[in-house]
């Protein structure tokens, strides 16, 4: 089985038992994202492949650890040999860091208002990346929102200023108020990420109450003339109810304006239960349109420097996942 293949069926399954020796140091923790709360997962790899999956001792999949990071994937019936990757913060080879772990918003497909975690205090910030300043290449910067998206951008544009001190490929992804792309741009961050979450405005309007689905378009125009080709990226969550015509439309608008889609599978959590993830042959036929639509506008996944498109834990990326 090619490795795409693979990941697809593994993204839909989207879960793992770890067995084995101690793998501690290989589990990554989130407070943000589609893993926010849940028990860690593992990153397998193949070579440069990886794929990320949570810990369930109730999974049909099983990864087990034979020491050392060296670990066998037991899917359908098949052994598969390969690696455990040790993260920095949240994935392997960055500082992928939550500034605040709670949010006032209420989207529903996320976790992280129902967690309701701190604010980290920037002399954390900066001791967390001094920890693994050995094995990351980048910094990766996201947030929710504690009391007001304003205030939650000048507490990360403090955060930022702090951790130039590193010298890293710095990514950021908050959302955002019509400024900050050109605050971020001035402190000398690399890339950033505001998210549309779903294909569509009405879907949006479901999903994302009192955010602002045009104010996102908006900021993402800008962050194009400021941070260029292969600089700016934007979820968009498969599986909210959109049609495939709906989300090619919208991957194919993204990559016309300049921007890098990061289409991530849904993870069905909190205000979604019972909500199916999208299948391996939905995945895979999503990773196509996403291909072609890349090719057209000149766009290429395997420039990027930080966050989830560096990554590729999480999606089926195209460049990188052949």
């Amino acid at each position: 089985m090619q490795w795409k293949e693979l990941k697809a069926r593994l993204l839909e399954a989207g879960s793992t038992r770890l067995t084995g020796e101690p793998a501690e140091r290989f589990i990554a923790r989130s407070a943000a994202g589609p893993g926010a709360g849940g028990s860690g997962a593992v990153f397998f790899s193949m070579g440069s492949h990886r794929v990320k999956l949570a810990l369930d001792p109730l999974s049909t999949t099983e990864i087990t650890h034979r020491g050392n990071g060296t670990a066998d994937l037991y899917f359908n019936g098949t052994l598969i040999s390969g690696r455990l990757l040790e993260p920095g913060f949240h994935c392997p080879d960055q500082a992928f860091i939550t500034v605040t772990g709670s949010c006032i918003f209420r989207c529903r497909y996320c976790t992280v208002p129902a967690i309701g975690g701190r604010r980290k205090p920037i002399e954390e910030i900066i001791r967390m990346v001094e920890s693994v300043r050995h094995r990351i290449h980048a910094i990766s910067i996201t947030s929710g929102v504690q009391e007001s998206i304003g205030e939650e951008e000048a507490y990360v544009l403090e955060v930022v200023k702090h951790l130039a001190f590193f010298n890293l490929p710095l990514g950021v992804s908050i959302y955002p108020t019509e400024k900050t792309p050109d605050r971020l741009k001035e402190l000398g961050v690399c890339e950033v990420k505001f998210n549309l979450e779903t294909a569509t405005p009405a879907l949006f309007e479901k999903m994302c109450p009192k955010l602002d689905y045009d104010l996102i378009w908006q900021v993402l125009d800008r962050s194009v003339e400021l941070f260029g080709k292969n600089r700016v990226f934007s979820n968009v969550i498969v599986g909210l109810g959109e049609t495939d015509a709906e989300l090619e439309a919208c991957i194919r608008k993204l990559t016309a304006h300049g921007v890098i889609p990061v289409l991530r599978p849904l993870n069905p959590v909190h205000g979604l239960p019972g909500t199916p993830r999208p299948t391996a042959e939905r995945l895979n036929t999503v990773f196509a349109m996403h291909e072609r639509a890349l090719e057209v506008a000149g766009l290429d996944t395997r420039e990027a420097l930080t966050m989830c498109t560096s990554c590729t834990g999480c999606d089926l990326v195209p460049g990188r996942d052949e």
